[in-house]
């Protein structure tokens, strides 16, 4: 069974730094792509960082310049690496993957969620 598995919240100060980590496992034929989302308490689930497998990259704007996404697809994993963080950047952190399994089914799947605090 597919699944992904998120590492590396915690509570840092501002203009700190933070690296999130996602490793997908359980048959896998190909990852299309992987990304990291957000959420804070009211508010909806919004894309922070997406990487494709042909290598192309989307960040939502407040995180440009300070946040850079990778894709090890030999692993199956992808890293955020939070620089200069903010306290606007406080939230949990969710791991999404689109991928075709060894089934040949198409499939989304969301990680459990890693809490980010940054403090002023």
């Amino acid at each position: 069974q597919v699944q992904l598995v998120e590492s590396g919240g915690g509570v840092v100060q501002a203009g700190e730094s933070l690296r999130l980590s996602c490793a997908a496992s359980g048959g896998i034929f190909s990852l299309n792509a992987m990304g990291w989302y957000r959420q804070v308490p009211g508010k909806q689930r919004e894309m922070v960082a997406i990487v494709r497998s042909d290598g192309s990259r989307v960040y939502v704007d407040s995180v440009k310049g300070r946040f850079t996404i990778s894709l090890d697809p030999a692993k199956n994993t992808v890293d955020l690496q939070m620089n200069s963080l903010k306290p606007e950047d406080t939230a949990v952190y969710y791991c999404n993957a689109e991928m075709l399994t060894q089934q040949y089914r198409y499939v989304v799947l969301w990680g459990q969620g890693t809490l980010v605090t940054v403090s002023s």
